[in-house]
């Protein structure tokens, strides 16, 4: 199968000649994690056959045990967070080691998956450098990097005195409300940070994530008036609820569209003279007749956005649309924020040319950023706002959030050799 990158397969056998720019110690770490290579794959099998859907509460809590022990084998304080009643999720786990030495860094990953209890697709399979999984790559893959790369470093006494915390949500692919409780602990942990580094699926093995868009959602309903539809268009009756409705998506595609970076998405819609939506359940009935004007109509959708700034402007500008009704017809829109926007940075950027510089050291080329218009949202955009990051370093694969969910296997000793190279010098900065 192909990777998304021209990625060289004989990089990836990885028989490199290791420069003469890494030093002794970050040799020996490089060796130390492909002495651990096959002890990482077996970890990851184990821990992708635990069914750790968002809603499967005791499935996120079982996956987070194996992390549990190995953390705290590696030295590190290891808590486990549960959520309050009204989060309505299962917690996170965070690790931390403790010292005054370089950077102080924080590793984020997640340990929930898109697939529930009763999913079809639950288990590890391989077929020759390729395995399938729920999780798979998106992301137990970048867990387990983050784990052996502090392997590795503790294996060479290389995370003596250094302040790394670990944070692994149970909550990413459907974080718990309100999020002031959901992310109150990678927040804490941000504010005692210097650097963040995400740990979600790489788009290439020379590129990174500096810029993540950030993402709400949006609710428009509108009303009519019921009548006849012999009547519709009358002063009397108006335009009805579907007409109203059309207008206003249409001057949202016209009026709205265009920016750089900013999407968005009307996903569920429903008209008549009856509406009726689950918005937990995102579904829902609706009743009406063709010789009746339509009452009622509800839509759902999402917004994408580089910066707070580009967020506000967009939502100033559908609230003005909403308002300017059609006869007989009266609109509201409102917003729930979900994820924040991770702007592009000097810091970002200057963390990314790090990264880039122990890629060329190790033989394997400049690392670039990724377009942000390619990302989804992530964990690291929480905490964009107190320090500087990158994301993408975790394992490659493809189909993320789908039954043909693969990681390719011949990525993962070399970007935890990388990993691992990278945070030994932030902490050493």
């Amino acid at each position: 199968m192909k990777l998304r990158t021209a990625l060289a397969l004989s990089m990836l056998a990885f028989c490199v000649t290791l420069q003469a720019q890494l030093s002794k110690t970050e040799k020996k770490i490089i060796a130390e994690v492909s002495k651990n290579n096959a002890e990482a794959l077996k970890f990851l099998e184990a821990n992708v056959n635990i069914n750790s859907g968002t809603m499967n509460f005791e499935g996120v809590r079982a996956a987070a045990v194996p992390f549990e022990k190995a953390f705290a084998d590696l030295g590190l304080s290891v808590t486990w967070y549960d959520m309050p009643e009204e989060v309505n999720r299962a917690g996170h786990l965070f690790a931390e080691n403790k010292g005054t030495k370089g950077k102080r860094l924080l590793l984020i990953g997640h340990l929930d998956t898109v697939f529930p209890k009763d999913s079809p697709f639950q288990k590890w399979q391989k077929q020759d450098s390729i395995a399938w999984g729920p999780g798979a790559n998106d992301m137990k893959g970048g867990n387990v990097v983050i784990l052996y790369a502090l392997k590795a470093l503790h294996a060479v006494d290389a995370l003596e005195d250094t302040q790394i915390i670990v944070a692994l949500h149970g909550d990413e692919e459907a974080s718990g409300k309100p999020i002031s409780e959901s992310r109150k602990h990678i927040r804490e942990a941000a504010q005692r940070s210097d650097i963040a580094l995400g740990f979600e699926t790489s788009t290439g093995f020379n590129n990174a994530t500096i810029a993540r868009r950030g993402s709400s959602g949006w609710e428009l309903k509108v009303t009519g008036k019921r009548a006849h539809s012999s009547g519709i268009f009358n002063e009397r009756v108006g335009a009805g609820a579907i007409f109203e409705t059309s207008r206003i998506l249409h001057q949202f595609y016209t009026d709205v569209k265009g920016e750089q970076y900013l999407t968005f998405n009307p996903g569920v819609i429903l008209g008549g003279t009856k509406v009726d939506f689950d918005n937990l359940l995102e579904r829902g009935t609706a009743f009406g007749k063709s010789n009746v004007v339509a009452q009622e109509v509800i839509v759902t959708g999402g917004l994408r956005f580089i910066t707070e700034e580009q967020k506000e402007n967009a939502r100033a500008k559908m609230r003005e649309i909403v308002k300017n009704n059609l006869p007989q017809t009266s609109a509201e829109i409102s917003f729930i924020d979900s994820y924040p926007a991770m702007p592009p940075t000097d810091g970002n950027q200057k963390i990314l040319a790090a990264l880039s510089e122990v890629s060329e050291d190790m033989g394997q080329g400049p690392v670039e950023a990724w377009d942000p218009g390619r990302r989804g949202a992530a964990d690291i955009s929480f905490v964009a706002e107190f320090v500087d990051g990158i994301d993408g370093l975790g394992t490659m694969g493809r189909g993320a959030h789908t039954p043909q969910e693969y990681l390719d296997l011949r990525t993962v000793e070399v970007l935890t050799q990388r990993a691992a190279v990278l945070i030994y010098r932030l902490t050493r900065d």
